[in-house]
């Protein structure tokens, strides 16, 4: 008798193919939250950075201060730090801006929505509120980022 000769099999079957899609979707469900909520979080720690006492906002403001002697009021806002306000007189020579570059239409945060800036503040008294609306893009909800510490 002839040995039958064994047939060897090329590729995968079809249980095996469901086994692997099964294992990755299971991996997926584990991992687009965890990095969806870590894109949340990086977010969150650019404004934190931006607005916070040495970031970028608040270094212009700083120089602002010093070489005019106050912050920018709540009407001069955010502008105040790329244009001179006309409430300075030009000849006084006191205004030394720009003190951010770019233009102020390129002042957002993450979410595209632009920084809220209050002076004087209503919870830095002596300074400046300055905040972004956070992720859901509504002033005054919990997930506001803020340069100061509601108490």
């Amino acid at each position: 008798m002839r040995a039958k000769r064994m047939r060897r099999r090329s590729g995968f079957t079809l249980i095996e193919v469901l086994m692997v899609a099964a294992i990755l979707a299971l991996l997926a469900a584990f991992a687009v939250p965890a990095l969806t909520n870590s894109g949340k979080k990086a977010k969150v720690s650019i404004v934190n950075a931006t607005i916070q006492r040495n970031g970028a906002i608040a270094s212009g403001l700083k120089q602002f201060n010093f070489d005019v002697g106050r912050y920018p009021d709540t009407d001069e806002g955010l502008a105040a730090l790329y244009e001179r306000p006309s409430s300075i007189d030009e000849e006084r020579n006191i205004w030394q801006g720009p003190y951010m570059d770019g233009e102020i239409e390129s002042l957002n945060d993450p979410w595209v929505q632009q920084f809220r800036y209050r002076s004087p503040g209503e919870f830095n008294e002596t300074g400046y509120d300055l905040w972004s609306v956070g992720p859901d893009g509504k002033d005054g909800t919990d997930d506001d980022i803020k340069n100061w510490i509601e108490r």
